[in-house]
């Protein structure tokens, strides 16, 4: 199997660090690779975005992360503990450390309990007693911008999506967890209550001293909430980098492609991109080569027989591309890199930072 690189890894320093990661699952019709031999490091703190159109990986990524999901290779080490190798108490430890936020909140909630049994369920898990739990509970409440007195006997069916998640954020935190995978936390939410929830979690971050793994397909969302981001595309890692400088000046044809892809919020503003031509390949046969090159404006010869290895091609900014495009910096003329910044320009909206939590989200 070709490597997919290791230039954007950044070693010892990280708290979450994935090695050669393949995720397959088996059909009738077949094998498919969802997650093709991944490689990336979270360092502590740090938000990394994940980011790419369904089906090209992200959920699988994260759930093999915290081992909810199969891997069939590679390494997982979390804080130096190899996940991939745990047996099922080790495993069990481990996740104290190690929580998840899914995107259908009220999905990954108990019908049959009340919030505050729930957001104390993993507390009751590792032996914490019921007097502490409670009081750890109650506080976690508060700290999501749930008044106890109302919410503490609520049963799921009672909640609101946003007020579901804040829930199932509740539960995740209250084990103080060094990280947080949020799969896609926010796609099933309208978007007012979209940014009430970002605006929550940015404030608990520092808080709990979390390091994230966000994973999600709004572009907006990604820019606004990582330090880092991670494209992917048919279970391939595409870009690697700066999460401003990715969205502001995309090295891969592809990257730049789904940045284009947002729609314009003025109809009167001309598109200046290049629409993608064909679909997208069935993972059940990837093509050979660059995964891209069958839809890549920029492909040539080789792209279709030779898989790219990540690489860096501009500073701190890495490319799985044989033809990285070419940074706005690099042209001379100065009019040129203003209309090449203009048609870079992101698209989208960030989420408005309110300081408030209201109860009804």
């Amino acid at each position: 199997m070709a490597g997919s690189g290791t230039a954007h890894l950044r070693g010892e320093d990280a708290l979450l660090s994935v090695r050669n990661l393949v995720v397959e699952y088996h059909t009738d019709a077949g094998t498919v690779q969802a997650v093709s031999d991944v490689s990336f490091d979270v360092l502590p703190g740090e938000t990394l975005g994940i980011v790419g159109e369904s089906g090209c990986g992200k959920s699988s990524m994260g759930r093999a992360v915290l081992r909810l999901g199969g891997m069939t290779s590679g390494e997982i080490s979390c804080a130096g503990e190899r996940i991939d190798r745990a047996d099922e108490k080790t495993m069990r430890a481990l996740r104290r450390d190690m929580q998840m936020i899914f995107q259908n909140a009220l999905g990954s909630l108990n019908p049959r309990r009340h919030v505050k049994e729930i957001v104390a369920e993993g507390l009751a898990i590792d032996g914490v007693p019921k007097a502490e739990r409670d009081r750890r509970a109650t506080d976690m409440l508060e700290e999501v911008g749930l008044t106890p007195e109302r919410f503490s006997d609520m049963l799921p069916r009672q909640l609101s999506g946003g007020q579901a998640q804040r829930v199932a954020i509740a539960r995740a935190l209250a084990l103080r967890p060094k990280l947080l995978v949020c799969d896609e936390p926010v796609s099933a939410l309208d978007v007012s209550v979209q940014a009430q929830i970002l605006n929550l979690m940015e404030k608990l971050k520092p808080e709990f001293d979390l390091t994230v793994v966000f994973i999600a397909h709004d572009l907006a969302v990604v820019r606004s909430v990582s330090d880092r981001v991670l494209v992917m595309y048919l279970g391939k890692v595409c870009e690697f980098g700066d999460s401003v400088e990715v969205y502001d000046n995309p090295v891969h044809p592809y990257t730049r492609a789904l940045l284009e892809s947002v729609p314009l919020p003025d109809p009167d503003r001309p598109f200046t991109g290049s629409p993608l031509e064909g679909d997208v390949p069935s993972p059940l046969a990837p093509p050979t080569g660059c995964r891209f090159s069958g839809r890549c404006p920029a492909a040539q010869e080789r792209c279709a027989r030779s898989e790219p290895e990540i690489r860096e091609v501009l500073p701190g900014r890495f490319a799985a591309c044989h033809y990285p495009l070419a940074a706005a910096a690099d042209l001379p003329d100065p009019d040129a890199r203003a209309a090449a910044a203009d048609r870079r320009e992101p698209q989208g909206r960030e989420h408005e930072p309110t300081g408030r939590r209201p109860e009804g989200a």
